[in-house]
C-alpha cells in the first residue's frame, strides 16, 4: 500500500521558501544540508525545551505521543469528542493537508491553536507583527503562514467551531525567577518522543510564577492571510489556492518551477564534495540546468551567489547575469580604484577580476599592512570567545535569550616570535553563572602588559559590552573594576547612550583581512575557517613553521596539546584543515552533521560550541563523557585563537620576502 503523501506544516514551510523544494524533500537520493540528527538539531537549536515549558501552563493537557500518523489522527478524534480538552500536539487531516499542532484547546463551540516558537518576542518592538506601512514584518512572515496554515486545516476539519489563533513565545520582558529551570529539562535521545525531552524535577510554582513564555493573538494578521491579502511572494492570488497547489503537487510527486534568485545561495539540497562521490543528486544543479540550460561544467565559473557582501544577487540572477566573468565594473558601480582599506566594490571587483582573468595570486597591500602591523604593540594578545543564548535561561533572573560567555581562549605572540597558549577558560558546571568569572579570568590575562589585543570578527566586542550591562546591574563588589576593564578593551555598541573607546581597544583581525587581503580561494567568504587554510597553502614559512610537532612543547607551550604536529597534507599536497585532525565534540555525530554544526555561523561563533555546551548543561552523561567533552572543547576554542596567530604569523613571513 502506498503510504500517503501529506503537506504537512513543514512541507509548506519548503515550498513557501521555495516551491521546488517540496519534490526533494524526504528522498533519500537527493543532498539534504539539513541535520540529520534531532538531537543534535535540538541543542544547536537552543530552544527545544520552550515546547515542554509551554505544557506547563495548560493543566490536564494530554499529549498525543506516537509518531504514527493513523493512530494519532485515531486518539485526537477520540478526544475531540469531549466538550473541553487540551491536547498536546494534536493530529488532525482534511483531504491531504495533515498538521500537528502544539497545543490545540477545545471548549464549547470553539477551538484555540497555539503554535509555540522558541523565538523571542518584545511586545514593544514586535508589537502586532507588521511594520509600519502596515505589512507584515518579514522576520514574523514564516511563523504567521504557519499559523495561518494550520487554522486552514483546522477550520476544514471542525467548520462547525470558531478558531482562534495563536503564537506562544519567549517573553524578552520577563526574568526567570527561580535558578536550575533550564536544567530541569532534559534532552534525551529517546526514539518514541517527538521532541526528546523530559522533566526530570517537578516544577516549582516559583517557576511558573512569571510566565517565561507569552501567548499572543494573531488572529488579526491570519485571518488577512486567509482572506488573501498581504501574498505578493506567493505563486497564486489566494492563500487557498497556493495550499491546493503546494498539496497537489507533493501528493503527484510533480515537481514545481520556481525562479531562480538569491535565495538558492541557501538552499540545503546541495552536494557536498564527498556526497556527489557517494551518488548523491543536486536538488539545486538539477534547478539551474532546467532553468539556464547549464552544463556541469557552468557550476565550475563562479556566480554571483558567492560575490562577497553582494546586494543585488537577486536582481542579477534573474535578469541572467549570473557568471562573474560576465560582469563588467560599471555592473558593481566599482571606481576602478583598488587603494587601500579596500572598499565593498574594490574588494568585489577583486574577487570579479581574478574569476575573469583565472587568476587564484593573492591580492596584499604589503606596505599599508607593513604601516599598520608596525603600530601593535608588543606581546600581542589572541582571544577568542564561545558563547550561548538559551530560549529558557539558565540562571536566576536572566531574560529569554541573554548572552552566556562561557569560555575563552587567549594566545600570545611575543616580539621574539615566540608562541604561547597562555590562558583559557570553561566554565560549563550545569547552573553555573559563568559571565563574571569569565571577565575576572579575562582581566588577570591581559592586564600583566600593555599590549595589542586582537580578536576576529565583532563578536567579542558586543559580548563584553554586554556583559557590562549583567555587571552594572549586579550586587558584585568588584563589578566597577570589571566594568572599567571592559572599557578599556572594547568600544560602546550603537545602542550605548554612554559613548567609549578604551584605550587598548581590540583590533579586528577580520577588518584587516577585508581591507588589505584576498585570497581567491576563499570563493568570497572572510570566515577564519575559510581564511585558515588559505594561508596555510600559501605560506610553505607557515607549512614549515607548523610541521613538526613542537607545539605543546617548551619552545611552543600549549594549555590542552602536547607535541602537535598541525601541518599534514592529503594526496594532493594540500594543507589538511587543521579543525578536521581535532577529536569530535559529538562521538555519535555523522561527518555531514558535524560539518553543518562547524559552519553554523559564517564567523565560526556558535554551532558545535553552543551545542556542545548545551549538552554539558541539559543531558544526563557520565563525569568521564563530561571530562571528554571539556577537553574537546578547549582544543577547539585554542584552534580558534592559534588560527589567528597562524594568519598574523603567515602576513608576517610574506612582508619578510
Amino acid at each position: 500500500m502506498t503510504k500517503a503523501r501529506y503537506l504537512t506544516k513543514s512541507r509548506f514551510k519548503l515550498a513557501l521558501e521555495c516551491p521546488t523544494k517540496l519534490f526533494y524533500t524526504a528522498k533519500p537520493e537527493y543532498a539534504n544540508q539539513s541535520l540529520d540528527d534531532p538531537f543534535l538539531q535540538a541543542l544547536a537549536d537552543g530552544g527545544f525545551q520552550v515546547g515542554e515549558l509551554a505544557k506547563q501552563y495548560f493543566s490536564g493537557g494530554i499529549d498525543i505521543e506516537t509518531l504514527d500518523v493513523e493512530q494519532a489522527l485515531a486518539e485526537t478524534r477520540q478526544l475531540m469528542t469531549r466538550d473541553q480538552v487540551v491536547i498536546f500536539e494534536a493530529a488532525i487531516r482534511y483531504q491531504q493537508l495533515f498538521i500537528r499542532v502544539d497545543v490545540l484547546v477545545k471548549s464549547p463551540g470553539a477551538i484555540q491553536l497555539i503554535e509555540v516558537k522558541a523565538k523571542s518576542y518584545n511586545p514593544e518592538k514586535d508589537g502586532d507583527f507588521l511594520n509600519k506601512s502596515g505589512k507584515i514584518d518579514s522576520k514574523w512572515k514564516p511563523y504567521l503562514y504557519d499559523v495561518a496554515f494550520q487554522k486552514y486545516v483546522i477550520a476544514a476539519a471542525f467548520p462547525e467551531h470558531k478558531i482562534s489563533s495563536y503564537l506562544m513565545l519567549a517573553d524578552k520582558q520577563q526574568a526567570c525567577q527561580s535558578a536550575g529551570l533550564n536544567q530541569k529539562f532534559l534532552l534525551t535521545r529517546d526514539e518514541r518522543s517527538r521532541r526528546g525531552v523530559k522533566v526530570i524535577q517537578s516544577l516549582t510554582q516559583q517557576d511558573l510564577a512569571v510566565p517565561l513564555l507569552r501567548k499572543v493573538n494573531v488572529d488579526h494578521v491570519v485571518n488577512k492571510i486567509l482572506s488573501g491579502n498581504n501574498l505578493d511572494d506567493l505563486p497564486l492570488s489566494s492563500f487557498s489556492e497556493n495550499i491546493a497547489y503546494f498539496s497537489k503537487a507533493y501528493a503527484d510527486d510533480v515537481r514545481l518551477s520556481a525562479e531562480l534568485g538569491a535565495k538558492c545561495k541557501t538552499c540545503e539540497f546541495k552536494t557536498m564534495p564527498n556526497e556527489t562521490e557517494l551518488g548523491l543528486k543536486s536538488g539545486f544543479i538539477e534547478c539551474w540546468q532546467q532553468r539556464l540550460g547549464w552544463q556541469d561544467s557552468d557550476f565550475n565559473d563562479a556566480n554571483v551567489l558567492s560575490l562577497w557582501n553582494f546586494r543585488k544577487a537577486d536582481r542579477f540572477v534573474k535578469s541572467g547575469l549570473i557568471k562573474l566573468k560576465q560582469l563588467t565594473e560599471e555592473d558593481i558601480d566599482f571606481d576602478g580604484s583598488l587603494s587601500t582599506p579596500l572598499s565593498t566594490t574594490a574588494r568585489q571587483w577583486l574577487q570579479i577580476s581574478k574569476a575573469k582573468n583565472q587568476d587564484d595570486t593573492v591580492f596584499m597591500d604589503k606596505a599599508q599592512l607593513r604601516r599598520v602591523m608596525a603600530s601593535f604593540t608588543y606581546p600581542l594578545h589572541f582571544i577568542d570567545f564561545e558563547t550561548s543564548t538559551a530560549a529558557l535561561p539558565y540562571f536566576k533572573g536572566m531574560v529569554p535569550y541573554e548572552t552566556v560567555a562561557f569560555q575563552f581562549s587567549h594566545h600570545v605572540l611575543h616580539l621574539d616570535g615566540k608562541v604561547e597558549h597562555k590562558t583559557q577558560f570553561l566554565e560549563a558546571t550545569p547552573g553555573q553563572f559563568p559571565n563574571f568569572d569569565f571577565v575576572r579570568k579575562l582581566k588577570a590575562a591581559l592586564s600583566s602588559d600593555q599590549g595589542t589585543i586582537f580578536r576576529y570578527s565583532n563578536h567579542e566586542n558586543t559580548v563584553l559590552n554586554y556583559i557590562a550591562n549583567q555587571l552594572a546591574a549586579s550586587e558584585e563588589t568588584d563589578k566597577e573594576q570589571l566594568i572599567n576593564f571592559i572599557k578599556s578593551i572594547t568600544h560602546s555598541g550603537q545602542d550605548k547612550t554612554e559613548k567609549w573607546q578604551g584605550s587598548r581597544d581590540m583590533v579586528d583581525l577580520l577588518e584587516l583581512v577585508k581591507a588589505y587581503y584576498f585570497d581567491p580561494t576563499t570563493k568570497g567568504s572572510n570566515s577564519l575557517k575559510a581564511v585558515l587554510p588559505a594561508i596555510l597553502n600559501r605560506s610553505d614559512a607557515l607549512k614549515n613553521y607548523y610541521s613538526s610537532p613542537i607545539y605543546g612543547t617548551a619552545h611552543m607551550p600549549s594549555l590542552n596539546f602536547q607535541h602537535h604536529t598541525w601541518i599534514e597534507l592529503n594526496g594532493e599536497g594540500e594543507v589538511i584543515d587543521p579543525y578536521k585532525t581535532l577529536p569530535k565534540l559529538f562521538q555519535d555525530a555523522s561527518e555531514h552533521d558535524i560539518a553543518l554544526l562547524s559552519e553554523a555561523d559564517e564567523l565560526n561563533h556558535g554551532g558545535l560550541a553552543l551545542s556542545a555546551y548545551g549538552k554539558l548543561q541539559f543531558t544526563a552523561m557520565s563525569d568521564y563523557e563530561r571530562a571528554e567533552l571539556e577537553s574537546a572543547l578547549l582544543k577547539y576554542c585554542e584552534l580558534d585563537t592559534l588560527a589567528m596567530v597562524m594568519l598574523y604569523q603567515g602576513w608576517q613571513f610574506s612582508l619578510a620576502e
